[in-house]
Order: C-alpha cells, then sequence, then structure tokens
C-alpha cells in the first residue's frame, strides 16, 4: 500500500476515447486526484464518478485533475460516461497492472476460485509526484467533497464551508 511521502507509481493508460493519458504530463504543473473504484455502472462506483465529475470545475480552479481508475476497458468508459454525463477522464487499467502499483488490488477465494478485489481508495498527489494522502476502502458518498478540502489543504488555501 501507498503511503503519504512516496512518490505516485507513473503510469500511462488508456481513456474512454481510447488516448493514451501519460502520469508524467502532470509532473510540475498539476495536482492529481487517482481514485480507484469497482466497475463501471455500479450504483457506488456510478455515484462516486458523478460527484467527482459535478466538482471538476472547482478541482481544476485548484490546479488539480481528476482521474478514475479501473479494470473496465475503454468501450466500457466511453457507454459509462456517456449515460451518467461524466466529465472527468476514466482510464482502463485492464491487465490491473496500476492497480497492483498502487496496492490497491488484492486477490481473495471464493467459491473456490481466486477472484480479484479491487479497493476503492484514493489518492491525492502533488505537483511533484508525491502522494500527500492515500484513502483506502472509502464511501462513494460525499467523498468529492473531502477530497476536495484536502486538495485546498494542499495547496495552502484557506477551508471555507
Amino acid at each position: 500500500m501507498l503511503q503519504p511521502g512516496q512518490p505516485a507509481p507513473l503510469f500511462s493508460l488508456p481513456d474512454a476515447d481510447m488516448e493514451m493519458f501519460d502520469f508524467r504530463s502532470l509532473h510540475g504543473k498539476r495536482n492529481a486526484v487517482v481514485f480507484f473504484y469497482p466497475k463501471d455502472g455500479t450504483p457506488y462506483c456510478t455515484q462516486e464518478a458523478i460527484e467527482f465529475s459535478d466538482h471538476e470545475d472547482d478541482f481544476n480552479r485548484q490546479g488539480c485533475v481528476i482521474l478514475g481508475i479501473s479494470r473496465d476497458d475503454c468501450l466500457a468508459h466511453a457507454e459509462f460516461r456517456d449515460k451518467n454525463g461524466l466529465s472527468i477522464r476514466l482510464l482502463s487499467d485492464v491487465d490491473g497492472k496500476v492497480g497492483h502499483q498502487y496496492g490497491v488490488y488484492h486477490y481473495r477465494e471464493k467459491d473456490g476460485h481466486r477472484k480479484l478485489f479491487v479497493q476503492r481508495s484514493t489518492f491525492i498527489i502533488d505537483r511533484q509526484g508525491i502522494v500527500r494522502h492515500a484513502l483506502y476502502d472509502i464511501g462513494a458518498k460525499g467523498h468529492a467533497a473531502e477530497v476536495y478540502q484536502l486538495v485546498k489543504q494542499l495547496n495552502g488555501k484557506k477551508i471555507t464551508s
């Protein structure tokens, strides 16, 4: 599991439009919120993605980009985005490599089979690529607003209600 103060693992993943996004492109320029979620279209994942989308302008004003990552493919991400009017960038980690680097994918035995479990997690990463907050096992409702307050603190801004 990643801890605050550690460098964020670098990655390059395709988005819902099948365009590659290279995390290095943010270094020195923007903070990032990287959230991992289990599956497109499930109730809690939908709620979380909608809340982040609803607050995207606020995050942008703080110099912060929002990236949602799941193991769904690009087509599933495009359908999920379009169906729910999402504006945030959704990245496809089909092979699970990035999720393993961030420590959010775990295997468990279920019904005699080894299954991959996705731990809903969010990372707030500063402009230098350092993890400032690592939030594991989070709840979906209200999470985007909580993360926004942490981003404001990261920027040294006074928090107001």
